[in-house]
């Protein structure tokens, strides 16, 4: 029974399984040389990188620290065939086959990335980069078109940015594989499907006016549908400005240079596909105030104007005032004119009468025998004299009475004359709805020709 017993194998830790193992590939193998492509790499903040090394049908965890990682001349990209020289050891904390490199060399480009470069090639020769094919994205688009995976992390982005971009905008999606072997096909029917409904007359929304190709980061090979001939031709034919969002920053695809935009995150390319709300709303603003600052000043130059005319009308009320004040002036001074005549006479026949006294009493003084003989033949003459004065007298003043403006408006008459002042004597003179001033005796009438 003991030795039974004897025979059973060691119980490892398993930690002391992995020294073990370590220990034993360090003998055997170390140092090691391997050639592969690169895959899935990346450069940690600390300056370690970390990526696997393949081949057809293996792969090897590989890490390569900082002092190693800074001796390097080129700048590593997935694809990429080299060749690692370093030591094979466990990484005990996971258990895995780790490498850690020491020196890196190019070896060749890999066979992916030598594809690649084959296909970019072949589509730059026939114009399908060509930057006079690229379409400006609409500011404003009607609806906005989505195609990538929908469980993917990249969906989920692009939402998050359009939701609190622009809201208002709606949002198709058509779901997509984004990753295998059948995720070209599957990316090529859903774009189909996008491009159905940028028609006018398309029944589910509005027309989509941009769309967005997305998906997160990976390595060459999770990207490699993006890769594909038939899908980038089949985004050169888009109908409306396509923006490629695929990746990380660093990251390239054949659809990213046949997009009209290549968008460096599916976040960033949602950004793209319309400006932010907050801008629009902000032009609003800017425009509403220029809108109420140019209508203030309208009302300003139309109350200035309006205050001209008023000023204009008011000068020249005044001056028509002044016409007419002059007018009845003048009316005035015509009707007084017979009185001042009369007036003239009444003194010049006072003067003859004094001279007359004067010649007659000169004549008593200087011939007062005359002046008896003749007393009787005197006396008689200066009485017929007198009564011939005050008969003529008396016919002078009857004519001066007869046309006496005063005396024949007194007698019921009126002078009629029209706006300007103008006498009207005859019937076509009066038109309907003319304006008439009658002067009366006592004053001046206003009236207004009915027919």
């Amino acid at each position: 029974m003991s030795e039974l017993m004897d025979l059973k194998p060691r119980a490892w830790t398993v930690s002391a399984l992995c020294r073990a193992v370590a220990e034993a590939l360090d003998g055997q193998f170390n140092p090691v040389n391997v050639r592969g492509e690169i895959s899935g790499f990346s450069r940690a903040v600390s300056g370690h990188c970390y990526f696997s090394i393949k081949d057809a049908t293996g792969q090897i965890r590989c890490a390569m620290f900082r002092r190693a990682a800074s001796l390097m001349d080129f700048a590593p990209r997935d694809g990429e065939l080299v060749e690692l020289r370093g030591r094979l050891g466990v990484y005990e904390a996971r258990g895995d086959l780790q490498l850690i490199v020491e020196s890196m060399e190019r070896a060749g480009q890999g066979a992916l990335f030598e594809q690649f470069l084959r296909l970019k090639a072949k589509l730059e020769a026939e114009g399908l980069f060509d930057p006079a094919h690229k379409r400006a994205v609409p500011a404003q688009p009607r609806a906005i078109g989505v195609v990538t995976s929908l469980g993917a992390a990249a969906w989920h982005d692009v939402m998050t940015a359009l939701q609190r971009r622009v809201p208002h905008i709606p949002v198709l999606m058509a779901p997509a594989l984004v990753q295998g072997g059948g995720a070209a096909a599957s990316l090529a029917q859903a774009l189909q499907s996008i491009y159905a409904l940028t028609a006018e007359d398309n029944p589910l929304s509005p027309p989509v006016d941009v769309i967005l190709l997305v998906r997160g980061g990976g390595s060459m090979e999770d990207l490699w549908s993006f890769n594909d001939e038939y899908l980038a031709r089949l985004v050169a034919q888009s109908p409306v400005p396509l923006i490629c969002g695929v990746g990380h920053e660093t990251d390239f695809t054949i659809a990213d240079f046949v997009a009209d935009v290549r968008a460096p995150t599916p976040t960033a390319a949602a950004e793209m596909a319309a400006t932010d709300r907050g801008v629009g709303l902000e032009s609003l603003t800017v425009l509403e105030h220029r809108l109420t600052r140019g209508l203030l000043r309208q009302q300003d130059r139309q109350a200035q104007a309006l205050d001209s005319v008023a000023a204009r009308w008011s000068v020249g009320l005044a001056r028509q005032q002044d016409r007419q004040a002059q007018r009845l002036s003048a009316m005035a001074t015509r009707l007084s004119r017979p009185q001042a005549l009369l007036g003239q006479h009444r003194q010049w026949l006072d003067q003859l009468g004094h001279r007359l006294q004067a010649g007659v009493q000169s004549d008593l003084t200087g011939s007062g025998h005359q002046l008896e003989r003749l007393n009787d033949r005197l006396a008689f003459s200066r009485g017929r004299q007198v009564q011939q004065a005050g008969q003529r007298l008396e016919r002078a003043a009857l004519r001066l009475s007869s046309v006496d403006p005063r005396r024949v408006l007194e007698r019921g008459y009126a002078w009629l004359s029209d706006d300007k002042g103008q006498a009207l004597t005859h019937a076509g003179q009066f038109q309907p709805g003319q304006s008439v001033q009658a002067t009366l005796s006592d004053g001046v009438v206003p009236l207004k020709v009915s027919r």
